[in-house]
């Protein structure tokens, strides 16, 4: 069992101390670019728990240069490694990993990494060129350095885990994946380390992210209630008429509009629906002052984040990345069409 950590904890700064760490249990790592909150503090709580008081819990803290792209904000990063060493501890840390830049790329620069493949040239990675390239290239290196059972990732970088857990599979790496969801503050705005950039008013305009995924979510549940109405109508079954004409029996105009709708969006899966009630919110909020500037809206697949048909049942996210005035956000949530929107749920999009 790994000794208890004394404040202020001392980072560990090379491989070699980080080796000497032993414990009885397993290791879990959760990797971060510094600037802990509290959904890091929720992942770290969920390694400790997962490791168990036998394991060992590694945070990491390494600002990746090769996830920077030109004019991408690497200088302006915030570094706080005093305040993450003792939010690490408070949350059941034994030890934070604060590499130097040499220690994780000794050679200089590497000119060996890992691709990311088609899935890495999509939403985020069409906005930012080469990013999941250097994200994967320092995840894979971390997870070498150090060694873990299993490794946890948020759920608020969709595109991210699911990468990680495609060059895991694809590439045998002995480690387990665990996604966790998404913390959020208060008011609903996923937590990220670039909130702290937000002035009042384009924080207010921010809130507009989550506002059009909970629309789309509210959206997808009342279709799935309609839908389950209509078949539960007597003879619904035996029937020929649409959902639209089964709920009009109900004798409910916004129900018959709604049902309508779910008709439209071919199937009835509610995909269409989904994608234009969060349209509805982000459009909104282009028009507010500040306004947001959207980069993208899309409906995926999680397996490989290609957007998915009007039809489609199953699994999907809806991903969202926009700007208000000089800060990129991104967020997104994990939805089941043709069921129940669905909780965000660690298993979410894994491989099995």
């Amino acid at each position: 069992m790994p000794t208890a950590p004394t404040a202020p904890l001392a980072p560990v700064r090379t491989a070699h101390e980080l080796r000497a760490l032993g414990a009885d249990g397993p290791r879990a790592v959760v990797m971060t670019m510094g600037a802990l909150h509290e959904g890091h503090a929720t992942l770290i709580r969920a390694a400790r728990e997962r490791a168990g008081e036998r394991g060992t819990v590694v945070v990491t803290v390494f600002v990746n240069p090769l996830q920077f792209g030109a004019g991408e904000d690497l200088d302006r990063y915030p570094r706080t490694l005093e305040a993450d060493l003792a939010l690490a501890v408070g949350a059941g840390a034994d030890a934070v990993f604060a590499p130097s830049v040499d220690e994780v790329y000794p050679g200089g620069e590497p000119q060996v990494r890992i691709t990311a493949g088609p899935m890495g040239e999509r939403l985020e990675g069409a906005s930012r060129p080469g990013h999941f390239d250097g994200m994967l290239t320092v995840v894979a290196k971390l997870l070498h350095l150090t060694a873990p059972d299993l490794a946890l990732f948020g759920q608020k970088d969709a595109q991210q885990l699911a990468l990680i857990r495609r060059m895991v599979r694809d590439l045998n790496f002995p480690v387990e994946i665990v996604g966790v969801p998404t913390v959020r503050e208060d008011d609903g705005l996923a937590l990220s380390s670039r909130n702290r950039y937000l002035s009042a008013g384009e924080r207010r305009t921010a809130l507009a992210l989550s506002g059009a995924l909970f629309a789309a979510g509210d959206r997808l549940a009342a279709q799935e209630a309609l839908r389950a109405r209509a078949t539960a109508l007597p003879g619904a079954r035996e029937r020929a008429g649409t959902r639209a004409e089964e709920l009009s029996r109900l004798g409910e105009a916004r129900s018959a509009a709604d049902a309508h709708a779910v008709a439209r969006a071919s199937g009835g899966h509610g995909a269409g629906a989904v994608r234009a009630a969060a349209r509805a919110v982000l459009d909104e909020a282009a028009k507010a002052e500040p306004p947001l500037t959207l980069d993208y809206l899309a409906l995926v697949d999680p397996a490989d984040f290609t957007e998915v048909a009007d039809d489609h049942a199953g699994e999907a996210v809806l991903a969202v990345a926009a700007r208000v005035g000089a800060t990129r956000l991104i967020d997104n949530l994990p939805l089941r069409l043709g069921g129940t929107a669905s909780p965000e749920d660690p298993t979410f999009g894994a491989t099995p």
